[in-house]
């Protein structure tokens, strides 16, 4: 084991890419490491319950923070920006205590930035799928086309370079690190035998115990439990809300959990059925691991955490990757993709029950389920980031 060390963990304030991180966070702390993880404030309970201490950043990403977003919002320039407010700042906070090693998430390369100015080792912790070129994802296609039409590439090699970091170009910089360790399963990486073995580790989802979240408990007389969540992000969705309702709402046998986003107003909803129950915000996996179905986003965490917890999913993306990604849990046998203009109260409930009743879907899950559990270690995570240290 190296010596105790002082690493630095760079991210932005979002749920998807903060709790992946928590475990290996969590372990690294408890192998003797001293961890700073830099984040938004409201991140604070999340991130000091694992140890660490939190180097606070006020972020500029109010699409981050609960606020409405319409899918589709360009999200990589406001992150350049992001990036550019928060690399003097880091700069200030770290510099009578400068680490041995950055930890960053690809929306937050100002970490690797920081790593690069200093000459320091960094290794990116990657929470979603690796495009390794661009014309491996759509999704990857068109936000790099979004980010030519603004100019953007050409500001940040200027960045770069006022910062004394050689050049790059903007996508490699983001996508292709000196090290990566990837928190996803590997049933959910496209193309995995294309990309470096030498740049990218994979150690699987790390999931904990979350109880920062707090708790959920099963009601006694449901016989089967139906989650419906679009995130934390896209989450402003009434019409798509009220035909959940009218698909879910009285089922016999099936109780509902519907998380709604805190830019919701559950008046726009209608009646409530006696089924389901309507929050703002949930602990996600606290009830998946209690569920017996899941209607989601497809964001990577959620679609980790569903195959962690055996599940059949009904997927509708709604920005980014989860189309993509959807489109992956369709070709392992685990779902339907139902894109938001086709969900209609009907398309969702027949894809739930004809999901729940396929004996060739369960016995599917059951694999990768296995699969998953056995590839998925914030030990092996720790193991890689601690290599890097050496």
């Amino acid at each position: 084991m190296p010596r105790p060390a002082h690493i630095a963990m760079v991210n932005v304030p979002a749920h998807g890419h903060v709790h992946p991180s928590l475990e290996v966070i969590r372990e690294l702390v408890a192998r003797g490491h001293r961890v700073s993880y830099v984040n938004d404030p409201s991140f604070t309970e999340q991130i000091e319950s694992t140890g660490a201490r939190l180097v606070p950043h006020e972020t500029g990403l109010a699409i981050l923070k609960g606020a409405a977003v319409r899918p589709g919002a360009n999200m990589h320039g406001l992150l350049f920006d992001e990036a550019r407010a928060m690399l003097p700042r880091m700069r200030e906070a770290f510099e009578d205590d400068r680490p041995d090693l950055v930890l960053y998430d690809f929306m937050a390369y100002a970490g690797r930035a920081l790593a690069e100015g200093w000459g320091v080792p960094s290794v990116l912790l990657a929470p979603s799928r690796i495009a390794w070129d661009v014309s491996d994802s759509e999704a990857f296609q068109t936000v790099v086309k979004a980010l030519k039409a603004e100019g953007i590439p050409e500001r940040f090699a200027q960045w770069l370079a006022e910062n004394g970091v050689p050049a790059h170009d903007l996508f490699a910089y983001m996508m292709r690190p000196r090290r990566g360790v990837v928190l996803i399963p590997r049933a959910l990486q496209a193309g995995i035998d294309r990309i470096d073995p030498e740049v990218y580790a994979f150690a699987g989802p790390c999931l904990g115990d979350r109880e920062f979240q707090g708790g959920w408990t099963r009601p006694q007389d449901a016989q089967k439990v139906l989650l419906i969540s679009l995130g934390s992000a896209f989450t402003h969705q009434p019409a798509f809300y009220r035909a959940c309702l009218e698909a879910f709402g009285d089922l016999p046998g099936w109780h509902v959990v519907l998380q709604v986003g805190r830019a919701t107003d559950p008046a726009e909803l209608g009646p409530i059925p006696a089924n389901v129950e309507v929050h703002p915000w949930v602990p996600q996996l606290a009830v998946l691991r209690q569920a017996d179905a899941f209607v989601t986003h497809a964001g990577m965490g959620g679609c980790s955490e569903g195959l962690y917890c055996g599940l059949p999913m009904v997927a509708v993306p709604q920005s980014a990757d989860q189309f993509e990604n959807a489109d992956r849990l369709v070709e392992l046998g685990v779902a339907r993709r139902v894109d938001t203009d086709r969900a209609t109260p009907e398309a969702l409930r027949s894809a739930v029950l004809e999901l729940t009743s396929d004996p060739a879907v369960a016995a599917r899950l059951t694999t990768l389920q296995a699969e998953v559990r056995a590839g998925g270690s914030a030990s092996r995570a720790a193991d890689l980031i601690e290599a890097a240290l050496a």
